[in-house]
């Protein structure tokens, strides 16, 4: 007696599902990479935008900030405003990546964010 089981889908449908998926993947991080994220600091006093690769686009600094006086307040206020950016930049791809795959760790596909 012979037991037959479901058939799934056929390596050929499975390659085009992945193959479908990394491009998507390429797609989406294009689009990441081209987005700008903007952060501030210090009430608006510091204004910090990034693309999508982290990489420092604007950085606006109000005279209010500059205070010859006590220039660490102003590197804490840039520090604080840059690193809160690219924590958006890289939350939003994180996320966005992940709903594209469901969350599967893929080395070697574009994003290398899991």
């Amino acid at each position: 007696m012979k037991v037959r089981l479901p058939q799934g889908p056929s390596r050929n449908d499975m390659l085009k599902q992945v193959q479908k998926m990394q491009e998507d993947m390429e797609n989406l991080q294009a689009d990441l990479d081209e987005r700008e994220y903007t952060a501030t600091s210090g009430g608006g006093v510091v204004s910090v935008t990034v693309n999508g690769k982290h990489q420092i686009t604007k950085l606006t600094i109000s005279p209010d900030a500059i205070d010859p006086e006590d220039t660490e307040m102003l590197e804490d206020l840039v520090t604080v405003a840059v690193n809160e950016a690219i924590s958006i930049a890289a939350k939003t791809s994180e996320e966005e990546m992940g709903a594209l795959t469901g969350g599967l760790n893929i080395p070697g596909m574009p994003g290398g964010l899991f």
